[in-house]
C-alpha cells in the first residue's frame, strides 16, 4: 500500500513537471514570437517613414529629382552636354584681327584674364617687334608689320582653340566648376571667398553628386561609398554650423542647392 502511494506520487509530481515545462516553454515561444512580430512591426514603420524620407545624398525625393536641375547651383556649373556639341566659337575683332573665341573657357581664365590674353599680350608683342623692325631695316616696315600681325592673328587663334573648355579633362572640369562656385557663392566685398560656409556646402554638395551618380552606376564601389559618407555628414555639419549662425541664410543656401531641410537634418543613413 505504501509502495502504491509512494509511486502514484512520484508519478503524480512527473506530470506536474512535465506540465510546468511544457507551460514555461510554450509561454517563452509566445514571447519569442511576440517580440519577433514587433521588431517587424518596428521595421516597417521605419521603412515606410524613410520612403517618404528625401534623400541625404541627393537631397531630394523619389520622383523629384527635376528640382535639383532647377537650383542655382546646378545651373551655374559646366553643361557637359553642351561640350559634346559641335564647336561654337565667336568671332571677334581685336588689333591683332579677328580671332575666333570658344564659348568656354577652360584653365579658370575670366574675362579679364581673356582681356589680357588676346588683346594686351599681342599688342606688346607687336611693339616689341615693331621696335626691333624699324632698327634693321626701315624700308620694308610696312611688310613686316604686316607679317608679324599676321603671325599674332594666327597665335591669337591657336590659343583660343587651346583654352577652350571642350579639351579639358575631368579634372579641367572639376577646376572649373570650383572656381565657378567660389565666384557665385561668395560676396561682393570678398568675390573669391573659398572659406565662406555657403561655398563650403557648395563644392561640397557639387561633390556629393558627382559621386553619387557614380555609385548610382557602380553600386559595387565599396570604397568611393565609404568617401561619400563622409563628404554627406561633413556637409551637414557645415550646414548646422549656417543654422546656429543664421536661419536666413540656412534657409536660402538649401533652395540654392536643391536641398530639403530633411535630406540634412536628423539621423543621416548613407
Amino acid at each position: 500500500m505504501c509502495l502504491f502511494l509512494d509511486s502514484r506520487n512520484f508519478a503524480s509530481s512527473k506530470t506536474c513537471s512535465l506540465l510546468h515545462t511544457s507551460a514555461v516553454l510554450n509561454a517563452s515561444k509566445t514571447q519569442k514570437l511576440t517580440s519577433k512580430a514587433k521588431a517587424e512591426i518596428k521595421a516597417e514603420k521605419w521603412r515606410r517613414i524613410n520612403a517618404n524620407r528625401p534623400s541625404p545624398v541627393f537631397g531630394t525625393r523619389k520622383g523629384e529629382e527635376h528640382k535639383w536641375d532647377d537650383c542655382y547651383l546646378a545651373k551655374i556649373l559646366v553643361n557637359e552636354a553642351e561640350l559634346a556639341a559641335p564647336p561654337q566659337m565667336t568671332p571677334v575683332g581685336l588689333p591683332v584681327g579677328t580671332v575666333n573665341l570658344p564659348s568656354q573657357m577652360g584653365f579658370g581664365i575670366t574675362d579679364t584674364d581673356a582681356e589680357k590674353l588676346f588683346r594686351r599680350l599681342p599688342e606688346l608683342s607687336m611693339q616689341t617687334v615693331g621696335s626691333t623692325s624699324n632698327k634693321i631695316n626701315r624700308e620694308s616696315f610696312e611688310v613686316w608689320a604686316n607679317k608679324v600681325t599676321e603671325r599674332e592673328n594666327r597665335k591669337a587663334n591657336t590659343f583660343a582653340k587651346v583654352i577652350d573648355l571642350r579639351n579639358a579633362d575631368a579634372d579641367g572640369i572639376a577646376y572649373e566648376n570650383k572656381r565657378r562656385i567660389i565666384v557665385a557663392f561668395s560676396t561682393p566685398e570678398n568675390p573669391f571667398d573659398s572659406g565662406r560656409t555657403e561655398v563650403q556646402a557648395a563644392i561640397l554638395t557639387y561633390r556629393i553628386w558627382n559621386l553619387g551618380s557614380h555609385l548610382a552606376k557602380f553600386p559595387r564601389d565599396l570604397g568611393n561609398r565609404l568617401g561619400l559618407r563622409t563628404l554627406v555628414h561633413h556637409r551637414a555639419k557645415i550646414l548646422r554650423y549656417l543654422r546656429r549662425k543664421s536661419n536666413e541664410r540656412y534657409e536660402t543656401l538649401l533652395e540654392q542647392l536643391g536641398l530639403e531641410r530633411e535630406s540634412v537634418e536628423g539621423e543621416l543613413i548613407v
